[in-house]
């Protein structure tokens, strides 16, 4: 860990040196909060969250101007958790992005690394009010992967409003293409101000490690802005590695106040397996901006498990304990 922490502050010394000479930039997010659990197996939950409404980091992001429309960048980043000062990601180096790429104007971009999902990225940006952080976190019900080791994605120019982007990660196992594989892919839509309509259709897929079984995931996400309301919805259908299937359906929206913004959604997760295993979750929050890179928050939310169905309340970078669980917290962006 000293020597990773070395690594992060050498990293940290060239990128303020080469600013100067080119677009190489440090950002983070530090983030911490009271978290109360409530509804737990092993009892009720009072904690200093890390990352509740975001996850706490550090970052160092370039690129290079090629000429003739041609780009190359980079992202290197680092998860932590304030609360303790340990890293995040299981101590991973770079355990939020890890990528390069290069990108055209005409052609598109390709990038190759650790990279997030078109999946997670179309519920984050576009389904969830929340921006899956906060209590009322989507990922608290609807099935995702954040992350994929060892990708390669391909994203298209924006035309008319339309783009894509596919990705595919390698299992990476010695004489087999497809144990431990992972494919994802969007086709989005966004609008223009005279129409501030986003809408995504995206699909997931990951292959076990004895490409004995694969599971799926597709969702159609939608996000429209009437002045200082913006609603959310999405429908999904997933699949697991056992093959049982599920549906999971989102309403929700966030409404702009001044200084601050109300956050609230549903979300109604049908088991169509014969367990019959339901859940809903009903959340509500707030965020109040004490400057452009500084803000307060809470929220709350519940869930309803039915049939033995175990869905609980986490938040930015917890999975949860119980079926409720209330937030109070700070995050100051840099």
């Amino acid at each position: 860990m000293k020597q990773q922490f070395a690594i992060v502050l050498a990293l940290a010394a060239a990128a303020s040196t080469a600013t100067a000479q080119s677009s190489v930039t440090i950002y983070g997010v530090a983030d911490a909060g009271l978290v109360l659990e409530r509804g737990g197996s092993a009892g009720n939950v009072q904690a200093i969250g890390s990352g509740v409404a975001s996850a706490s980091r550090i970052g160092f992001k370039g690129k290079e101007d090629l000429g003739g429309g041609l780009t190359a960048s980079f992202q290197l980043e680092n998860g932590n958790n304030i609360d303790t000062g340990a890293a995040g990601q299981g101590g991973l180096l770079f355990g939020r992005q890890a990528y390069v790429a290069l990108s055209s104007t005409t052609l598109g971009s390709i990038s190759a690394g650790r990279q997030y999902s078109p999946y997670y990225k179309a519920l984050r940006d576009v389904a969830d009010p929340f921006v899956v952080g906060l209590a009322g976190n989507a990922m608290n019900m609807v099935a995702t992967t954040s992350r994929v080791d060892n990708s390669v994605e391909y994203t298209t120019p924006r035309v008319n409003g339309f783009s894509a982007d596919v990705l595919y990660g390698f299992g990476e196992v010695p004489g087999d293409t497809v144990k431990s594989r992972t494919v994802g892919a969007a086709v989005s839509y966004t609008g223009p101000e005279a129409l501030p309509l986003n809408l995504v259709l995206v699909h997931h897929q990951r292959d076990n490690a004895l490409a004995t079984a694969r599971s799926r995931s597709t969702m159609l996400a939608a996000r429209y802005r009437v002045g200082s309301v913006t609603t959310h919805a999405s429908l999904s259908h997933n699949q697991d590695l056992l093959q049982r299937a599920s549906n999971d359906a989102l309403i929700g929206a966030t409404v702009a106040m001044g200084q601050g913004k109300w956050l609230a959604s549903a979300i109604f997760h049908r088991d169509q397996s014969t367990l019959n295993q339901d859940a809903r979750q009903l959340a509500i929050g707030y965020t109040h901006n004490l400057s452009r890179r500084t803000d307060v928050y809470t929220a709350y939310a519940h869930i309803s498990n039915r049939n033995g169905a175990v869905f609980h309340v986490g938040n930015a970078t917890d999975n949860g304990t119980g079926t409720g669980g209330f937030n109070l917290g700070v995050r100051h962006v840099f």
